[in-house]
């Protein structure tokens, strides 16, 4: 029988009456006490890491920088890839699951949401979530939001203030609310 994380990704509405959502509960209790400690103390960067890996459960690396605070509903389903920065006041809601691959840049205030409401009345207060992933090399903007279901590709770049709520191709810049393409990057662009 799968468990509710497991019917969660698979696309099943869930609802905080369901007789599992405890388990859900349980573990963003669990990560607003790692996020106290990481938000509201001062730590060297590698105990930052240290902190961030605890509370995602990944692998550790060095090359991985995270500029704090930093906020998220679970932080087990994020993982991140060899030397990536994260700026400061992120905010990951990751229940559906964040990929963010090699050499990315994130911005500060950018929010990635892999969780939904439903849009019926009687269903608003259940969820739904659909992944986020974000390609090796892209560069994703200060106050950018990524809509849950989306992916960003290789090298490509989310204007500053964009809402994305589809794909992004690879090598492309786009910008706006919605964000729609507006350059494709060719080698040797600097601007």
């Amino acid at each position: 029988m799968e468990n509710i994380f497991e019917r969660e990704t698979r696309g099943e509405i869930i609802s905080s009456k369901d007789p599992e959502y405890y388990k859900i509960a349980t573990i963003m209790e669990h990560t607003r006490i790692l996020l106290s400690k990481l938000n509201n103390e001062y730590h060297s960067e590698k105990e930052v890491r240290e902190l961030f890996f605890e509370l995602t459960g990944g692998e550790y690396d060095d090359t991985f920088y995270l500029r704090p605070p930093f906020y998220t509903d679970c932080g087990n389903h994020i993982k991140v890839g060899k030397n990536v920065f994260i700026n400061t006041c992120c905010t990951f809601l990751d229940r559906g699951g964040i990929t963010i691959e090699d050499n990315v840049l994130i911005g500060p205030k950018v929010n990635l949401v892999t969780i939904d409401h439903c849009l019926e009345p009687e269903l608003r207060h259940s969820t739904a979530v659909k992944p986020i992933q974000i390609k090796k090399n892209a560069w994703i903007g200060i106050n950018a939001t990524i809509l849950g279901g989306v992916t960003i590709g290789e090298n490509a770049i989310v204007g500053a203030g964009s809402v994305v709520t589809s794909d992004v191709s690879s090598n492309t810049i786009v910008a706006g609310n919605p964000a729609k393409i507006i350059k494709y990057i060719n080698k040797g662009d600097c601007k």
